[in-house]
Parts: C-alpha cells; structure tokens; sequence
C-alpha cells in the first residue's frame, strides 16, 4: 500500500492512544499486521508453493497457483465495480469456480453467499433481493433452478456463467466464468481490509417462513478455523475429501478452509457415496467428515468391504446426532481412526463444542465441551443458567466464533444474543464433567398427552433393533393426545421386520407414553444436500394419518 506523507498533525497521532488515533495508524500499516482471510492462502503459498492445494476433477492447483487465481477473480470483481462489503452471490455445487470465488471476494472485503443449490426460483430470489447482492454466479447445471426468476433480481448488475457442472457455454445474459477472471491481472489487488469486517453470508433453512442471512466476519472465521485446527488434530500432511456442499458452513469452514490455512490438499467432489469410498482408497485421504445419514450409507453401502480404508485416520461427524449404535459400529470398522463429534450452529460460523477422540467411547452421545474459544452454558426458559447435572435446557454459547448479526433483522439479532449469549434452539442437559448431550431441538420435542418427549430417545431405542438402517421420530397431529409419536423407518437390506415386532421392541426399551403409536416404512427418509434428516417436511407429509 503506498503512504501519502504524514502531515505533523498526523504525526501527532502517534502521542495520543485513541480509537481514531489507533484506527489511523492500523489502516496506515494494514497490510503489514492485518489478519483476515484475504491472506490465507498467499501465507501458505509461502510456505507451500508447490504443494497440492485443491483437486477438483482434472484440475489439480498448487497453492500458488490457487493464489494467483484467487487474485485473479478479486481484480475481476473490482473490473464490474464490485467494491466492499458488496454482496457476491453464487449458485453452484463442489466446484473450482466456487472455491476461487469465495476466496477471491475475501481479497476485496466483498461479502459472499452462496445460495443453496436445492432452492428454485422464489426463494432464491429472495435470498438475492435480499442480501441486495450484485453480481450472481450461475453453474450451467443449475440454471433451471433460476431462469424463471431472472427478470426479477433488480440488483443483480452481472450474470455470469460457470461451466463446471455441465460443459454449456454460456447463454445470452451471461458471461464466461473463464473468460472473465483469466483475462484478469494476477497480482493481489491492495485494499484495507479489517479482522471484524463481515466477509460472508449465509441464509439459514430455519423454522420460519422466510429464511434469516447471518453475517460472519474475519474474526469469527480465523477464531474457528484455529480452534478446529487445534481440537480436531488437523495437520499440513492431512488429504480431506469435501463431498458434503461447500454452500454450507459445515463442509466449507469447518474443514475445507482450516485445511487451506494449514498447507494440507483439498479433493473436491460430489456426495455419492460409491465415488467416496473410491477417493478415499485413491487418494489415500486422512480425514473425512459427514453427518451420521452418510456414515450409515458408507457402513451399509455392498462396496464397503472393497476399499482399501485404512488411510482414513481422522472420521468427523456432525450436522445432526449420531445414533449411539452406528457410532460403535464406526469405531469397530475404522479401529485406526480417531472419531470426533463436532456440534454447532451456522451463526456459531459454526462450531461450538466437541467430543475429541479420546472421548468418543467413554462419553458416547455426548456433544462434548465448547471449543478452544468458546463457552457453553445450559439456561432455563428464565434465561438463568443451569448447574444441575442432567437438568434439561437450551444450549448456550459465546466467544469469537459468533456472527455480527442477522441482517436487516435487529428484533431477531437482540433475541438470540439476549443476556451475552447465542441462543441455540437446542434442548441439552450437562453431565458431572460439564459434557453436554443434545437432547432434541426444541422444535422437535413431542408433546403427547401432556408429556414431553424427546425424538432422539426414541430413535436410540428404535436403533438397537438389528433390522433398522435409518429412523426418525417425528410428533404428528393427533385427535387425541395433540401430537403422536411416530417412528419413520428405513429397514436393512433383506430384512423384514414388521410394524407389530417394532412395536414390540420399543415396549420393552421405552416408556409406554414415548413408544410409537404408528410405524412408517420408507424407501429412504427426506435429507438435505447436508445429510440433515428434513422432519419439518415429514410431519407436514404425514399430519393427516391419525385422522
């Protein structure tokens, strides 16, 4: 950054501590001490040049050659007169193109968001009216998702075309990705830029009928990526396979970026389970991370057995609770591996707690402890927190991994971070080591006959029957006791277990007021890209049954 001379009132600066005086000099020397995720990758390119840094397909980038394009895309952005803090929108699976975007609006201070790839037109529509975004993203793949709403994004100045899902060149209205960013200076582009400027956007799914943007800044990102570092024993030799979207948090800043951060190689791919297994064995990968609907699906998948697995020395879960019989069922398949639970929120950018390794079978269901950098309460609906050991409340957090805000949503915002701490929506209770289990979300609680019960008690029993795969226990319209519990199952291949011997089973391992009063079999149960079991979707499909 080239310096005008210091006038002497400048000068004078330097004899007086104050924020104007501190924010003065600080912008004076940004680029010398500044900390944000612009840097990341030009730091471990000095460390790592020609180090592989991202394998997507046929394309294989050392981190300079990741820097370079990232810079490339920044400079790119400013070309269209995107300037900071402007809103970036991308629509696009695992790809190279959505890497370099996300990385290369971090150069600018321009906000990123990427819209989840299962929206159609309205509400992706929404999320860019919005956001107010600028420029928006399009993979070819994904163009029937918003053709219909392309006339009706008054803030959208560019279109442009990514070609990586299909091969299609662009259609009228659009831009190539390739022809845009390539013919763009490789240099990195020299703008201020702060650790508590928001850097990215995320529209939450929710429970509300219009979906909330969480704002997350530098801050809260680096603060996490170190504590995921940290707590979940990353290392520069790891090889991490990123199969779940990166348009989610999960995925992309719990271990697609720290993997960045430190020097290990990213293999970019989609989520079908064959094509895992596959990567791993070839890639000889050394982490992995899905939620527990995709370990069930590996465990259960007929190639299991043919890899050559015994790379995989790191298996993270999380984005939904793990049923206690496939978590042992994991630790007696990858007896090599380390398994480490990470729980959290998308506001939380987003861990919160984990179980480390050394814990997973002596504390098995638990969520574990708050991270590095973070503190984890149980309050009651008071707002006061909860001491007791197995005393049921809202999970609680803060530290530097919280969001800035939700946008344009002030009464939101002041409500989940009422008292100082981020309101979870999570019911949990505390054990005598201070380890919180996750008992339900408090969305998901069945009320029945005037009790409450929780979903997850009801599926760990439903698990421990041998014939079960998949189940989830969701509370349905009733005449008579408001809400009935109601076990959704997928069976085992080759089995054929009847609704009567469920029931059966549940009788003797449950309560009678949380056993069942209907079993439903199904071929598969409603997930999203993210492998979070969709019950909202369930209980809305089956709210007549009872009638």
């Amino acid at each position: 950054m080239m310096h005008e001379p210091l006038s002497e009132q400048d000068k004078l600066r330097y004899s007086t501590i104050n924020q104007e005086n501190i924010d003065f000099i600080m912008n004076r020397n940004n680029r010398i001490n500044r900390w944000v995720i612009a840097d990341m990758i030009r730091r471990t390119s000095y460390h790592h040049p020609e180090k592989t840094a991202l394998v997507f397909d046929e394309i294989r980038l050392t981190y300079s050659q990741l820097e370079e394009q990232c810079n490339q895309v920044a400079n790119a952005l400013i070309d269209l007169g995107v300037k900071k803090y402007d809103r970036v929108a991308i629509l696009a699976h695992n790809t190279h193109h959505h890497v370099i975007t996300w990385l290369g609006c971090a150069k600018i201070g321009a906000i990123y968001l990427a819209v989840n790839y299962l929206l159609k037109d309205d509400d992706i529509a929404y999320c860019l009216n919005h956001s107010e975004s600028t420029v928006f993203i399009v993979e070819d793949s994904l163009y029937d998702n918003v053709k219909g709403v392309l006339g009706r994004l008054p803030g959208i100045k560019q279109l442009i075309w990514s070609n990586q899902g299909a091969g299609q060149v662009p259609i009228d209205g659009f831009i190539d990705f390739n022809d845009w960013y390539r013919a763009a200076p490789k240099a990195e582009p020299d703008v201020i830029l702060r650790i508590e400027d928001p850097v990215q956007m995320t529209y939450t799914s929710g429970t509300e009928s219009l979906p909330k943007a969480v704002l997350i800044s530098n801050q809260s990102l680096i603060a996490q990526y170190m504590g995921c570092i940290i707590d979940g024993k990353y290392d520069h030799s790891d090889i991490n396979i990123n199969a779940l979207p990166i348009y989610h948090c999960a995925q992309r800043d719990v271990f697609l970026n720290p993997i960045f951060w430190l020097g290990g190689t990213n293999i970019l791919m989609s989520p079908d389970i064959g094509k895992i297994l596959a990567a791993i064995e070839a890639w000889k990968a050394t982490m992995f991370f899905a939620p527990p609907t995709v370990w069930i699906g590996m465990l259960r998948h007929p190639d299991f057995g043919r890899y050559d697995l015994s790379s995989l020395v790191k298996c993270y879960y999380g984005a939904s609770i793990m049923p206690r019989e496939i978590l042992k069922e994991l630790l007696e398949k990858f007896p090599k591996a380390g398994v480490y639970n990470y729980y959290g929120q998308t506001e939380l950018a987003p861990y919160h707690t984990i179980l480390k390794a050394e814990d997973a079978m002596a504390k098995i269901g638990s969520a574990g402890m708050g991270g590095l950098h973070m503190e984890s309460r149980i309050e009651n609906e008071a707002g006061d927190e909860i001491s007791a050991v197995d005393t049921t409340g809202e999970i609680c957090g803060r530290g530097p991994h919280a969001m800035t805000m939700y946008f344009k949503e002030p009464d939101k915002t002041e409500a989940a971070m009422k008292g100082g701490w981020f309101h979870s929506g999570d019911l949990g209770v505390l054990d005598e080591d201070r380890y919180i289990t996750v008992v339900d979300r408090i969305k998901d609680m069945i009320k029945t006959g005037g009790e409450n019960v929780a979903s997850r008690e009801v599926e760990e029993a439903v698990y421990l029957h041998p014939a079960v795969e998949e189940v989830a226990v969701v509370g349905v319209n009733h005449p008579q006791w408001v809400e009935a519990v109601t076990a959704v199952i997928k069976r085992k291949a080759g089995t054929t277990v009847t609704e009567a011997e469920l029931m059966e089973h549940c009788k003797k391992n449950l309560s009678s007021f949380k056993v069942p009063k209907k079993i439903i079999f199904v071929d598969a149960l409603p997930k999203t890209p993210t492998g979070k079991i969709l019950k909202r979707e369930m209980r809305e499909s089956y709210k007549g049954i009872f009638r």
